[in-house]
């Protein structure tokens, strides 16, 4: 899943590490002084409409503390992204050393 809001413009991911802002573009239920900022923990594979998604995550206070875990129901062209995931880095492979005879 992707949604705008990269401070290039383009796309980001929607992954565990991203922090959103949540308001009334994203639904109607965060509009005003219910918008919040949440962090990704996870996006569930439920079914959903075309265009929305469910996130669980924690909800952040004004430090960037958690405040609260939340199961959230957002449209995704409405979510601003504060903070893209961190790039996934692939640990390195062992590799066994190689004999040549000579």
């Amino acid at each position: 899943m992707t949604a705008p809001g990269h401070p290039a413009g383009g796309p980001v991911a929607l992954r565990p590490g991203a922090v959103l802002m949540i308001d009334g573009c994203a639904s109607v239920q965060f509009a005003g002084d219910r918008a919040l900022t949440f962090r990704i923990v996870s996006v569930p594979d439920l079914p959903t409409y075309h265009g929305w998604i469910w996130l669980t995550g924690y909800a952040l206070g004004p430090s960037g503390e958690a405040t609260a875990r939340r199961e959230v129901y957002v449209r995704t062209a409405g979510l601003h992204v504060q903070r893209p995931a961190p790039a996934v880095v692939q640990p390195r492979r062992a590799v066994a050393p190689v004999r040549v005879r000579a």
